[in-house]
């Protein structure tokens, strides 16, 4: 239990190129959490509104950019949610079906996952998924929190891509 408490982790750099990069989360990691929800609009049209970080402000409450380059795999961004700054490289940048970065705070460490599933229906699965790891992680946050902002995320996002005109009707949070 201990040692759980206190778990760091691989190295950032062997969590971003062997983990994050091959889509894989750290299983070890105390919080993990995996949330999805089916939106109203094609992939492709879900894809434009995730992968423009710069526009994340205007649709994605308390997320704030800070610094972004090009949106491709290796390139670092720093930003805030919640107010926490973060700093971030992408790892898999698949248009239309995947958006993957590593992520640092002070100690802590973290595998964002983004997968976009294309329905028939012209409707698209959009599923997040988290590790988060460092000492007493589990003490200083929670799967309930980290979970509860992936949906809060995930309804934004949502509400963006079916303002969109031509977007099929709705559905729900999935899990």
């Amino acid at each position: 239990m201990a040692s759980k408490l206190f778990y760091r982790g691989p190295s950032l750099t062997v969590l971003h190129d062997e983990y994050a990069v091959h889509g894989r989360l750290d299983r070890q990691a105390q919080l993990i959490s995996s949330s999805s929800l089916v939106i109203g609009a094609p992939a492709d049209r879900v894809w434009e509104i995730m992968a423009d970080l710069a526009t994340w402000p205007s649709w994605a409450s308390k997320t704030e950019i800070v610094e972004l380059g090009a949106v491709r795999p290796g390139a670092p961004f720093r930003w805030r949610l919640n107010g926490v700054p973060l700093r971030s490289r992408f790892a898999v940048v698949a248009p239309g079906r995947e958006l993957t970065w590593t992520g640092v705070f002070l100690a802590y460490k973290a595998v964002d996952r983004h997968v976009l599933e294309p329905l028939e229906d012209g409707r698209t699965r959009v599923t997040v998924e988290e590790s988060f790891a460092g000492p007493l992680a589990s003490l200083v946050y929670s799967e309930d929190k980290l979970r509860a902002n992936h949906e809060r995320w995930l309804a934004e996002l949502k509400a963006a891509a079916e303002a969109a005109p031509d977007s099929p009707p709705a559905s729900g949070i999935l899990g």
